[in-house]
Parts: C-alpha cells; sequence; structure tokens
C-alpha cells in the first residue's frame, strides 16, 4: 500500500486525501496507527453522485454523515485500514488538530481552516488510520502567506468572525434575514472570498446544503 494507492482508491468514491500525517501519542490517534490520511469531497465531482445515493434520496436526517459512514467504511475495509469520523460524539476525533499535523491546512486570519487546495472550503468526510508508515508527498506552504489583502477577514457582512472567536448567533440570525440568503445560497461569503477557494469548483448547491444544515429550522 502507498499514498497513491490510497488515493486512487479514494478518488473512486468521489473523495480525496486531503493531507495525512505520522502520529505521535499526543495525537490521540488510535494507538497502533502509523499514518492517518485525512479524506474530504473531491470537488466537482462529489455533489452530483452524492445527490443519486440512498441517504440523499431517503429523506432521512444526517444524510451526508450516513453516506460517509458507508461510503469511507468501506473504503478502510478494502485497504485494511481503520475508519474515523469528524462527528458521532461526544467524545470527537480532533480533526482540527490533526489538520494542522499534515501542514497541508492552517488557520487562515478568521481562524477557520484553510487548505493548499481546497481553501477556505475544505471539509471533512472521515479519515483513514493505518498500521503501517506510508509515505507522504512533501506540504506545500500556507496559502494565506501571498494572499494580498486578506479578504476573508473582511468579507462577512455583520463581522461574525473576529480574532477572538467565532460569534454564531450572529451569523444564524444573519441567515435568517433576506440579506442573509446570499449566503444561504452560496455558501459564507468569507469563505467564497477565499482566492483558492475560488478555483475549488465547490458547486453552490453543495454550499447551500451546508448552510441548511449549519443554521437548522428558522427561528
Amino acid at each position: 500500500m502507498t499514498f497513491e494507492d490510497a488515493q486512487v482508491a479514494a478518488t473512486a468514491v468521489h473523495l480525496r486525501i486531503l493531507g495525512g500525517f505520522h502520529p505521535t501519542p499526543e495525537d490521540r490517534a488510535p494507538h497502533d496507527c502509523k499514518t492517518l490520511l485525512l479524506l474530504g469531497p473531491d470537488e466537482p465531482a462529489f455533489w452530483p453522485q452524492f445527490c443519486t445515493s440512498p441517504e440523499y434520496l431517503d429523506g432521512a436526517a444526517d444524510p451526508m454523515d450516513r453516506w460517509s459512514v458507508r461510503v469511507v467504511g468501506a473504503l478502510a475495509a478494502d485497504l485494511d485500514a481503520a475508519a474515523l469520523y469528524p462527528f458521532g460524539g461526544p467524545p470527537f476525533a480532533p480533526f482540527y488538530s490533526w489538520a494542522l499535523r499534515t501542514g497541508r491546512m492552517h488557520a487562515a486570519p478568521i481562524n477557520f481552516l484553510v487548505h493548499d487546495r481546497a481553501g477556505l472550503f475544505v471539509s471533512f468526510r472521515g479519515a483513514l488510520a493505518f498500521q503501517q508508515r506510508l509515505s507522504l508527498p512533501s506540504a506545500p506552504a500556507t496559502p494565506c502567506t501571498t494572499c494580498m489583502g486578506q479578504p476573508c477577514a473582511t468579507a462577512c457582512p455583520v463581522g461574525a468572525l473576529r480574532p477572538e472567536g467565532y460569534d454564531v448567533v450572529a451569523c444564524k440570525q444573519y441567515l435568517d434575514t433576506p440579506s442573509g440568503q446570499d449566503c444561504m445560497q452560496l455558501g459564507c461569503r468569507a469563505r467564497r472570498a477565499c482566492p483558492v477557494s475560488q478555483k475549488f469548483g465547490r458547486l453552490a448547491a453543495q454550499s447551500e446544503f451546508h448552510m441548511r444544515q449549519f443554521k437548522g429550522p428558522p427561528g
């Protein structure tokens, strides 16, 4: 098994390896894990395929999480790895700190994760924990070092993304207003402002799905 083998297998189910690292005991990975690979949607191919899945079509709650358990679980079995997920807690697996450990994801000026390819649209569907140590490609520098003007820091219309933290209440209240429908239908303005995000291929319908899942019922 190589990193390239794992990427080919992930692409076949419309996922992409976002990064990987070799855990230490402080990383809270499974005790026998020698390599941990984080998985996210392979855009823009992911969304059309997900929309044909039984989980999306059955009308039950949490369709993407249920899809992830099925697909990532099967992928892990095929690759002789253990499947891990960013949901299903508490306790929750530390995907944020794992992401930073890969060297391919960094804390953006708004403290959201930014990825060298996905930008601020980076998201996780699961992770694969291998008992063998795989050789990993070198990580590029954070895209924030060459970003002019940090547009993500000023894009939020209600200033919910602050250095001291994320004002979730202000964000959700704005999404209930007529002006907030831009964010609801196209995705978070701050995430869209990232130059890397704009090249990623995330479809607006997928962003709207995630925004509705995040906001919850009106009120």
